[in-house]
């Protein structure tokens, strides 16, 4: 639950701060703030590979309680996972910048 409210204040705040900046703008180039959403897909390509690795970090440290003698194995694969996870979402966000 505290994640969605987050996820709303982040929202408000955001389209507050949007709404100000074409409050100062001087020439009519932009015809409404809803339809500049690149700073939204950005925040949800950061909101999943957050979650994901956190959820792969939970995932990681329970098995490694379960199973210490293995503790290398797991979490060498969890640190290539997230390299992985980052990756997908640097990607993304660069594909949501040049659009």
């Amino acid at each position: 639950m505290n994640v969605l409210k987050s996820a709303v204040l982040a929202f408000g705040i955001l389209l507050v701060a949007n709404s100000a900046s074409y409050a100062q703008e001087t020439t009519v180039a932009r015809v409404s703030p809803l339809f500049d959403l690149k700073a939204v897909g950005a925040g949800i390509v950061i909101l999943g590979a957050g979650l994901g690795i956190g959820i792969l970090a939970k995932g990681a440290v329970e098995s490694m309680a379960r199973q210490p003698e293995i503790s290398g194995n797991i979490q060498s694969a969890m640190i290539i996972a997230a390299a992985l996870i980052e990756g997908v979402a640097f990607f993304a966000l660069i594909i949501i910048i040049l659009q």
